[in-house]
This record gives C-alpha cells, sequence and structure tokens, in this order.
C-alpha cells in the first residue's frame, strides 16, 4: 500500500483549496494556480500565504464577553502576545475593538466576529451585515458567521446572507460556524472558503451532541464530503484532542475556554479538590 506523507497531504489540500478559490473568484485555469485576472493575484497570493501559515496549525480563541472578568480590549491583547509565545499561530477574537489591539499587538491572522444577541432570533455570532460591516473597518483576515439552521434576524436566509456579503465583499474570506454534519455540507457547497465545527452541541438541532464521540465521527464524516478546509473547533480541550482532529485531516484547529478563560480553568482544579472530598 502507498504511503502518503504528511508534506504531500498538505499540498494536495492546498492544490484542491486554491482550485476552488481560483474558480470561485472568476478566474480561468490553466494548470496548476492558471491565468488569473490581474484584480485577483495579489488576493490568491495572499491566500495562498494564509493557507501555508495555518496549515496543521493551533488557532487560539481569545474572547472575553463583557459579564467575564477579563473583558478588556488591553488584556485580550496581552492574552494573544502570551498565546503567540506559546506557538500559536492564529486567533480567533470577537468584537471590533478587541480585534484592533490584537492585530497592533501580534502580527498572527485573526478570525473576526461580533457576539450580539437579536430578539427574533437564535443566530448571534456576526449575524447580520452590520456586524460585517463593522468587521471590515479592522479587516480580519477571516470573518466567521453562524451557518447553522437556526433561525436568523428578520427571517433571512443564510444563503441569501452568505450571497448578500459575497456581493459586497467578493474578496474577504469567509467562515461558516456549523453544529450538523448537514449544515457543514450545505456551507461547504454554498462556497464558504472554510467550514468550522464550532457549534456542535450548542444550537437545538445538536444538542447532546459530543464533537469527541466515536473519534470525533462528525468530524471525519465530514471531512469525506467537503472540498473547503475543516476548522475544527467547539470543546477542543485538551492536547490529544487537537493531536487527533489534525490526524484525521482537520486544517486546523481553534482552542478557546481551555486556554484562554481563566475562571474555567480553576473551576475545574475546585471541581476535582470537591469530587475527591466527597469520595
Amino acid at each position: 500500500m502507498k504511503v502518503i506523507s504528511k508534506k504531500s497531504l498538505i499540498n494536495k489540500r492546498l492544490n484542491q483549496f486554491l482550485k476552488v478559490l481560483t474558480k470561485k473568484m472568476g478566474c480561468i485555469e490553466n494548470g496548476f494556480f492558471g491565468e488569473y485576472t490581474h484584480r485577483y493575484e495579489r488576493v490568491l497570493i495572499n491566500i495562498r500565504r494564509l493557507f501555508m501559515r495555518l496549515q496543521g496549525q493551533l488557532i487560539v480563541s481569545c474572547q472575553a464577553l463583557p459579564h467575564e472578568p477579563l473583558h478588556s480590549d488591553y488584556i485580550m491583547a496581552r492574552m494573544a502576545v502570551a498565546v503567540e509565545e506559546g506557538g500559536a499561530k492564529g486567533i480567533r477574537a470577537n468584537s471590533v475593538i478587541d480585534i484592533k489591539a490584537i492585530k497592533e499587538a501580534v502580527d498572527l491572522p485573526v478570525i473576526g466576529i461580533i457576539k450580539r444577541d437579536y430578539e427574533d432570533a437564535d443566530v448571534f455570532i456576526t449575524a447580520t451585515m452590520k456586524e460585517i460591516d463593522e468587521l471590515m473597518t479592522v479587516k480580519p483576515e477571516i470573518i466567521a458567521l453562524d451557518a447553522t439552521s437556526s433561525t436568523r434576524p428578520n427571517g433571512q436566509t443564510l444563503d441569501d446572507f452568505y450571497h448578500e456579503i459575497r456581493a459586497k465583499y467578493p474578496e474577504q474570506l469567509l467562515m461558516a460556524d456549523c453544529s450538523t454534519v448537514e449544515e457543514m455540507i450545505h456551507a461547504d457547497k454554498l462556497g464558504f472558503d472554510f467550514i468550522g465545527s464550532t457549534l456542535v452541541g450548542y444550537t437545538k438541532q445538536s444538542k447532546g451532541d459530543k464533537i469527541e464521540e466515536n473519534d470525533f465521527e462528525i468530524l471525519r464524516t465530514v471531512l469525506e464530503r467537503i472540498k473547503h478546509p475543516l476548522i475544527a473547533e467547539g470543546n477542543i480541550d485538551t492536547p490529544e484532542k487537537v493531536k487527533r482532529v489534525l490526524e484525521l485531516g482537520a486544517y486546523s484547529v481553534v482552542v478557546g475556554s481551555a486556554i484562554t478563560r481563566p475562571q474555567l480553568i480553576t473551576k475545574k482544579f475546585v471541581d476535582a479538590i470537591q469530587q475527591g472530598e466527597k469520595d
């Protein structure tokens, strides 16, 4: 049986990814990169550079909501510096003010989001064009948005929202935050540049699902059926899980609370002590 090296697999996925992007951008293919319009030449070069920077690497989510003790753009920027020193190759961040501070503090690609609640919707991650427009003022390398089947503001469909973004910002890279296999496959067909397992277990339709069940069956199923890179995210909370999802073929992996929310990390230790006392 022929053994494919990790480097060969990476190059193969990169070639496939660039071909998809080239077609998406209305370019004329001719060989590997192909002949493409001058308008998109710089975009494709930047995408290739970004892809190679994040392939097989750790992205750390540096977020603290208003009710949390570390809520501060200054603290999130210092957190980004700390995780960069630890070897992280990308940052996921929430809000314009945090992203701006982080970009000034570190030279790492940023996945940008804005969390905002809407009364008529379950979706809250970059839910409307208002959030997209705000994020574009700080130009994160990737914008992530809720791509689940959950209700959206004003009854808008995900398909309509996606096409609205593409019409206004055709060169912006987009990540789909999904919660089920079906949602990830749909996002891939729509044309999202990155597919994320971010919301597995966090939506009504994925209640009770656990990303790690049956050796990450959800991820393994999706990887067989999508063309765009899969970013593993959502309860990937140990080094062992990080290693495994990358072995299975995830493009990269996002870890958040297990690294950047000390109140939750502390609680695990306290819970262990209390459990020991009961035993």
